[in-house]
């Protein structure tokens, strides 16, 4: 199980990466691994991971193999976890249209998009702590139990899901939402859908 979620980790990241999701050594990602999480090291690149570039952890955080370095920020994946039993995939990226919402401090509201709606509903904005912080896994995990995927203000994005295809293809899917949106706003602004319109495609959601 450890060398499978290793080796999909590895090509979910390098896609990540080659999409400039993930620059420079910037980001984390993870997996559940039973009653443990397998996440990647502190320093390494999403883009070009190796099987050393992995620790496995405990669900309070704590090193038990691996690479004795694991992020700094999986606290923040831990509470993911926590509060979310249908989660088994955590990927915190910097991806640069989710990151420049991040950066500007708006959330992604705006009813345009009917697939975004019925996957997310809204992606919420996660007030600003300092990387790595207490303070950070306190003020985004809060948004945990009903969002799949959060903003964190000058920070990037944080996202779960039940599988590590099915996280990434969110993230996807939510990057290309927020280029629209910004392209939208050199357009005179998106046309938002009605509100009996959404509550149809909640509806839909929710069936």
């Amino acid at each position: 199980m450890l060398e499978k979620l290793q080796k999909e980790l590895i090509k979910y990241g390098e896609i990540a990466g080659s999409k400039g999701y993930s620059p420079g050594i910037s980001g984390n990602i993870s997996a559940r691994l039973e009653d443990k999480i397998i996440i990647t090291s502190s320093g390494s690149a999403n883009g070009f991971l190796t099987e050393e570039d992995f620790s496995v952890i405990d669900m309070d955080g704590n090193f038990v193999e691996g690479n004795p370095k694991p992020s700094s920020e999986r606290f923040l994946h831990v509470e993911f976890y926590k509060k979310r039993p249908d989660v088994n995939s955590v990927f915190h990226l910097h991806s640069p249209y989710l990151t420049a919402f991040a950066a500007s401090g708006c959330a992604l509201e705006e009813n345009v998009s009917p697939e975004i709606i019925y996957c997310f509903k809204e992606i919420p904005l996660a007030p600003y702590a300092i990387p790595g912080s207490k303070e950070l896994v306190d003020k985004t995990s809060i948004l945990f139990k009903d969002y799949d995927i959060v903003l964190m203000q000058n920070h990037g994005v944080v996202a779960g899901a039940n599988t590590i295809k099915q996280v990434y293809l969110n993230l996807e899917l939510a990057e290309e939402y927020a280029k629209t949106i910004l392209f939208t706003k050199l357009l005179d602004g998106a046309k938002i859908l009605a509100s009996e319109e959404v509550e149809k495609i909640l509806l839909l959601r929710n069936s």
